[in-house]
């Protein structure tokens, strides 16, 4: 077992090994770059179509490949710093015992039937990343549910499936979806919500495949534990004892710890629905949300600043990965190679008969969800030029939108360069061993994309 496991690279390694890649890459590809102008209707910065052109060439040197991690940091300071500081604020709170209690009585509740909690708030994730667009607003939940699917005796990889997976699916199957759908919709001047019973049938069969996938998965390392993808990883404190949670009980300390962090969530999810909050603003939150806990468990100050500490420990594994992983996108910007990676995607379409271009659109836009992570930011410099080809090739403009949807949605928690590193290093979850999980899934998962896919163009979604 030691040998197998030797096999497999370290982290760091294969996100260096794609950083060295994109260096290599500003040698081989031309720097270019398409013209960008404002959006009539959504004010957004979108490319011009047809404005690709080429500049002067800006290969990333020798000392700029090592110089590209310290810029990866930098750039994404705000996300590494807020990972410390939840991860580190939810720390306070295991360290209450509060979620012990909340856990041992969730445990009782379910005795024997812990499987049902799975497919439960999957779906209830998957809701919101669909309806409302969730995703970073779940962050919150991560521990929580991390250190409940190791009590229920699964791992973290479960945990964080119930949480992540499911707001993932959502999100990317989404039959509404204002920041996704809703936006590439207006980019391609189709009405809001058309398409939406099509969408419907689309998200309950992507995200009943992944509880099912999960609730395998749990079966199995419930049955064998060693066959847990996170066996030999230590959790630290995210892990729980099944039997000392079952005797756990709620003492009216617990109770007010919990109601704190349940106003704090709630508070979350307004913040970012209605006032636009973001990592700043939400890292404040969670600090108010520790240092109240802190203060309710009867703790002094110094001693609140000591948990603090061994909780941002914790996650330096984690936060780095983030950094790293930045790394890949700063070398191909300094190189001026994203754009001209997306021309060269998107121009063999146009050579291809529209059933094949549907599936290679669908293509084209999951790979580019790897240069640009953003999902706004993938619909302003895509949907310019998708929306047109479509109608070149007699495909609907909606189908040009669903090829956008699934290939921006569904990688998100593959590709390393999205919010992957945030979620895996929030769950204390190695990436190589989350990509053993989802990958086998992924593979599964694209044959059925491009199934729904080809029914769209057969059926001209309107």
């Amino acid at each position: 077992m030691t040998q197998k496991k030797s096999k497999v690279p370290h982290t760091f390694v294969l996100l260096f090994g794609l950083i060295l890649l994109a260096a290599i890459g500003t040698y081989v590809l031309p720097a270019g770059q398409f013209d960008r102008m404002e959006h009539p209707v959504t004010h957004r910065t979108v490319v011009v179509p047809g404005s690709y052109h080429t500049v002067d060439p800006s290969p990333v040197g020798f000392m700029d490949l090592f110089i590209s991690v310290q810029k990866g940091m930098i750039d994404a300071a705000d996300v590494v710093f807020f990972v410390f500081i939840v991860y580190a604020s939810f720390f306070v709170v295991l360290q209450t015992g509060a979620l012990h209690a909340f856990i041992g009585w969730l445990l009782r509740v379910t005795k024997g039937k812990e499987i049902v909690i799975i497919p439960v708030f999957m779906y209830t994730f998957a809701l919101g990343g669909s309806i409302f667009g969730m995703y970073e607003e779940t962050f919150g939940f991560i521990p929580l549910f991390v250190g409940l699917g190791i009590a229920m005796g699964y791992d973290a990889i479960v945990g964080v499936s119930m949480v992540a997976f499911g707001v993932a699916m959502g999100f990317a199957a989404a039959f509404i979806n204002p920041f996704t759908v809703g936006l590439a919709q207006k980019f391609a001047e189709l009405p809001l919500l058309s398409g939406l019973n099509f969408r419907l049938v689309s998200w309950f069969v992507m995200v009943t495949m992944a509880v099912l996938w999960t609730m395998r998965y749990a079966l199995k390392i419930k049955k064998d534990p060693t066959k847990s993808l996170m066996y030999g990883v230590d959790m630290g404190a995210l892990a729980l004892d099944h039997d000392e949670l079952l005797n756990h009980r709620f003492s009216s300390r617990d109770k007010s710890i919990l109601a704190v962090v349940v106003l704090s969530v709630a508070l979350l999810v307004w913040g970012v629905m209605e006032k636009g909050w973001y990592f700043d603003e939400l890292a404040g939150l969670f600090l108010i949300m520790g240092f109240a806990c802190g203060f309710l468990a009867g703790w002094g100050p110094s001693k609140l600043a000591s948990v603090y500490v061994d909780g941002a420990r914790d996650i330096v594994f984690g936060s780095l990965v983030i950094g790293l992983s930045r790394g890949i996108l700063i070398v191909m910007r300094e190189g001026q190679i994203i754009d001209t990676v997306i021309y060269g995607l998107s121009l063999p379409l146009a050579n291809f008969p529209r059933w094949v271009a549907a599936e290679g659109m669908l293509v084209v836009q999951t790979l580019i969800n790897f240069f640009i992570p953003s999902g706004s930011g993938q619909a302003a410099t895509t949907m310019p030029i998708m929306a047109p080809l479509a109608d070149l090739l007699g495909i609907t403009r909606q189908t040009a939108v669903l090829a956008f949807q699934y290939g921006d949605g569904f990688s998100n928690i593959l590709w390393p360069t999205t919010l992957l590193p945030v979620i895996c290093g929030i769950a204390h979850v190695p990436i190589d061993r989350w990509w053993r999980f989802f990958v086998p899934f992924f593979l599964l998962l694209f044959p059925v994309q491009m199934i729904f896919m080809a029914v769209a163009v057969a059926i001209n979604l309107p």
